[in-house]
């Protein structure tokens, strides 16, 4: 089974950001990107799923002792 890979500008919608800066976060490293050719890149889901979650906000339920 293949991964689901979304564009550029997919993920700068999920994200409610500018593709530009989902390009700089690819180039910085920040957010894994896989090349699929010298001018196209795509993200993987569970990669972008991993990036939102490691920047998530809310803190994780905590199991009560």
């Amino acid at each position: 089974m293949s991964e689901e890979l979304l564009t550029i500008e997919q993920v700068a919608e999920r994200l409610q950001l500018h593709p530009d800066t989902i390009r700089r976060y690819i180039r910085e490293r920040k957010l894994p990107g896989v090349r699929i050719s010298a001018t196209v890149v795509r993200v993987k889901k569970s990669d972008l799923d991993k990036f939102i979650e490691e920047r998530s906000t809310t803190p994780p339920d905590k199991e009560e002792s």
